[in-house]
């Protein structure tokens, strides 16, 4: 069976705004099989982002579990994150999900991973996905050089992916923290 090959998540904050954008593409083979579909999420009363790449079902099935651990931890980022992270490495039936999870509030982001990884960068830009390196670059590009907005350097990095990604669109979601 073929892998649905998809897609391209990137978070940049800059002077109080927290902006994750997606594209929509999905990619089934060689066909593009979907041009709209929503990978950004806000969560825990619209004061986190989210973003997944990877397998659909599991990157949904992993943000219900964020969700549960930001309600446990009364929105504690980090330490939603770290436990989300632990389960996932160590429950059996979670550590077959195949996706990544990008993850921000106004204070942080974390890129969280199957592997038990819960990395924060060293500058506020992060990206994953197909098309992620080509997004992070060029938003590390704007970010260092210009004085542009959180909002407009996620919407240019990923215009430009999505010039160079096969597997990335210019179908753009846009979600934000100010």
């Amino acid at each position: 069976m073929q892998r649905a090959k998809s897609t391209t998540v990137l978070c940049v904050s800059r002077n109080g705004q927290t902006v994750m954008g997606g594209d929509g593409q999905v990619t089934l083979g060689s066909s593009v099989i979907k041009h709209r579909a929503k990978k950004i999420r806000k969560l825990y009363k619209d004061s986190v982002l989210v973003g997944f790449a990877g397998a659909a079902a599991d990157g949904l099935a992993l943000m219900e579990r964020l969700e549960a651990k930001l309600e446990e931890f009364r929105g504690n980022l980090l330490r939603a994150c770290v436990e989300l992270a632990k389960d996932w490495r160590m429950d059996r039936s979670l550590r077959r999900l195949e996706a990544l999870l990008l993850v921000a509030d106004k204070e942080r982001m974390l890129l969280l991973s199957g592997n038990g990884d819960v990395i924060e960068p060293d500058e506020p830009v992060l990206a994953i996905g197909s098309g992620g390196d080509y997004a992070r670059a060029s938003a590390l590009a704007l970010y260092r050089n210009t004085n542009m907005s959180a909002e407009d350097i996620v919407r240019v990095s990923l215009s430009i992916a999505g010039e160079i990604c096969i597997y990335t669109n210019q179908s753009l979601i846009v979600e934000k923290l100010e």
